[in-house]
């Protein structure tokens, strides 16, 4: 193209801006696209700083060009163009704006550099030397620019990245804006192709706010809706926005849509999906927000913005405060970026709670689907209040097991005297419904909450405690407090003949005998205040871990052991008594020990620890054969 050649103005580059060129030009990097985002955000800007000026009133040259971004590859000569409409530059701009670079930053981003492994395209932006990246697929980059300002001449940048720069007037005639020209490297041809140009436009930059063509076909046609006041935002606008974010094809449950000015400014779009993405587990590191800077993405999936057990939440989070193109490591260091991550966090927990208040129906649809994976939250000691509020259980009083409580309700339903949430663990209603730790509780009238996902159990030992109330498993409840409580059906029992004083004694030594059999498998054989139905129960000692935290633990190798716990005896159950006038009769009749051992086994397989039941089995079919013995000549049957 024509210019005057005697108006070439050749300079050098300073040193450091060398050395960081040098590193730019012969270094690999794995993310060299970054270039065309750093180039498409520059141009963005540019137009950005053009329309301030017409707000101002300001006279503009070529004032009836559209504000777009226009993306075009030769592939004969192996040129990349990227050009705008915006505000252009003079050449003093120029030197300023290009030949000096990130004045501050230069020095800072090169000590980076030496100190970390990290790829370089990841920190680019920080140090405002975005335009350099280009050197990573360039060997040679031209600038045509003509400023906004009517008298300025069109003006030529020309550098190949090797140390110096040449700028020169041209004398063609050129309309407002600027045009890069990116020469690629010979073994570079992927930036040709319109299918990736297309790509990486799409990748990083779909929501700028001007049209972006490549090739004449514009390629960001979603508009960045979380920009937009939420009263202009209609809800088929929303879905149709978390349709095309999450290739979901039904509309959200909920949408969380808020705008932050202070202390930091950012904005957030967040969306629950109706139904879990992970119905079956395998896709567990398929979450996180995308992070944006003014609109430009920076990182797909940030899994730091907001913690794993609100992972089903998807959406985009765009910060004013971050610098563009922040590399990760520095994020999860950067106060401005904790600062967001709270915030959105709180934002999620809030309106969560506000459903759960508001929306019965739509927030028990929620725990449904993600309850399962919102239950990972018992470590987020910093919101527990809030994560407790939404914790949700099936409960002894519930219809069946799709009926919830919360923690609130559960309290509200409390006896005047009581003071403690109890719970129990099962593998099922139906299960949960023949453990005998539960006789006391329903002769007492006392709701129990239900769990059947183990992570309840690290739930309930997370939170130990719920505003005033203590909670506790069913299996180390205070008996004697509960004995203290009215039965409900003090009225209604039947009465049972009371042992006397010398059965009494019997019993005692029926205990011991029954400790005496069992050996170190229990720690102590004592008489029950708890049971009023079954026989016998394993109790978990006042020192020891609960059974469903002990079956946890078998379950990941930590130990194999079957928990040494305490029996306890129903005097009153009609097995108990029988077995009472035996050892009256003979106190080492075999029929003892069989039946020792087959009420121990039977509670061990009752709670899941009963891990070879052989010898249970065997003993079941030999009282089976004998009491048919029984049975028969009772009834003179031949």
């Amino acid at each position: 193209m024509p210019k005057t050649k005697t108006a070439e103005a050749k300079f050098e580059f300073k040193a450091e801006i060398k050395q960081l060129l040098d590193i730019l030009v012969h270094s690999l990097y794995t993310h060299k696209e970054i270039f065309l985002r750093e180039l498409i955000s520059n141009a963005s800007d540019a137009m950005d700083k053009l329309k301030f000026e017409s707000t101002k009133g300001t006279e503009i040259a070529d004032n009836d060009l559209p504000l777009e971004i226009n993306i075009k590859a030769d592939k004969d000569k192996k040129i990349l163009t990227v050009s705008d409409a915006g505000i252009g530059m003079t050449k003093d701009e120029i030197v300023n704006n290009i030949g000096t670079i990130a004045k501050s930053g230069t020095s800072e981003f090169l000590k980076i550099m030496a100190e970390s492994k990290e790829d370089a395209s990841n920190i680019i932006g920080r140090f405002g030397i975005g335009f350099y990246s280009v050197f990573m697929v360039a060997k040679k980059v031209v600038i045509k620019t003509k400023s906004f300002r009517k008298d300025e001449p069109a003006m030529q940048w020309e550098s190949d990245g090797l140390g110096s720069y040449t700028i020169t007037p041209l004398e063609e005639k050129i309309k407002r804006g600027t045009t890069i020209e990116v020469h690629l490297k010979d073994d570079i041809d992927e930036f040709l192709e319109k299918y990736r140009l297309e790509s990486i436009v799409k990748k990083h930059s779909s929501f700028i706010s001007f049209p972006i063509k490549v090739e004449g076909e514009q390629v960001n046609t979603q508009a960045a809706i979380w920009r937009e006041p939420k009263s202009n935002i209609k809800p088929e606008q929303y879905t149709e926005f978390y349709k095309f974010l999450t290739y979901d094809q039904e509309e959200p449950l909920t949408v969380i849509h808020r705008s932050v000015d202070a202390p930091i400014q950012f904005t957030s779009l967040l969306f629950i999906p109706k139904r879990s993405m992970d119905m079956f587990g395998y896709n567990r590191e398929d979450y996180g927000l995308d992070l944006y800077v003014r609109k430009v993405l920076i990182q797909h999936q940030n899994k730091d913005l907001l913690p794993e057990y609100l992972s089903f939440v998807k959406g985009v989070v765009d910060s004013e405060d971050l610098p563009l193109n922040i590399s990760r490591e520095t994020l999860q260091e950067n106060i401005i970026f904790t600062k967001i991550s709270t915030s959105v966090t709180s934002q999620v927990l809030s309106h969560l709670t506000t459903m759960a208040e508001k929306e019965e129906d739509k927030y028990k649809q929620f725990w449904k689907e993600h309850g399962k994976v919102f239950k990972l939250g018992y470590m987020d000691y910093a919101n527990q209040e809030k994560f407790s509020k939404l914790l949700r259980f099936n409960s002894s009083e519930s219809k069946d097991e799709n009926d919830m409580i919360s923690l609130d309700q559960y309290i509200e339903r409390m006896k005047k005297s009581q003071k403690e949430i109890y719970y129990v663990f099962g593998s099922s209603r139906e299960a949960v419904a023949l453990d005998p730790h539960l006789e006391i509780f329903k002769s007492k009238g006392l709701e129990v909450l239900y769990l059947y996902d183990p992570m309840d159990e690290f739930v309930m030992e997370a939170l130990r405690k719920y505003k005033d109330y203590d909670i506790k498993s069913v299996e180390q409840a205070d008996v004697k407090k509960l004995n203290k409580m009215k039965s409900v059906d003090d009225d209604t029992k039947e009465d049972i003949e009371e042992l006397s004083k010398e059965d009494k004694k019997h019993f005692s030594s029926l205990l011991k005998k029954m400790k005496d059999i069992l050996g170190d498998k229990v720690k102590e054989v004592k008489e029950s205040k708890r049971l009023s139905g079954s026989p016998i129960v394993l109790v978990t000692p006042e020192d020891g871990i609960s059974s469903t935290m002990q079956k946890i633990m078998n379950i990941t190798g930590k130990t194999q052991t079957v928990p040494t716990k305490i029996m306890e005896v129903n005097k009153n159950h009609k097995l108990i008594r029988n077995l009472l006038k035996i050892f009256k009769a003979n106190d080492n009749d075999p029929y003892i020990k069989t039946a020792v051992e087959q009420l121990y086994e039977s509670s061990l397989l009752l709670e899941g620890f009963l891990t070879d039941p052989h010898k249970l089995v065997d003993r079941v079919n030999s009282l089976l054969e004998d009491s048919s013995e029984w049975y028969t000549s009772a009834r003179n049957i031949n």
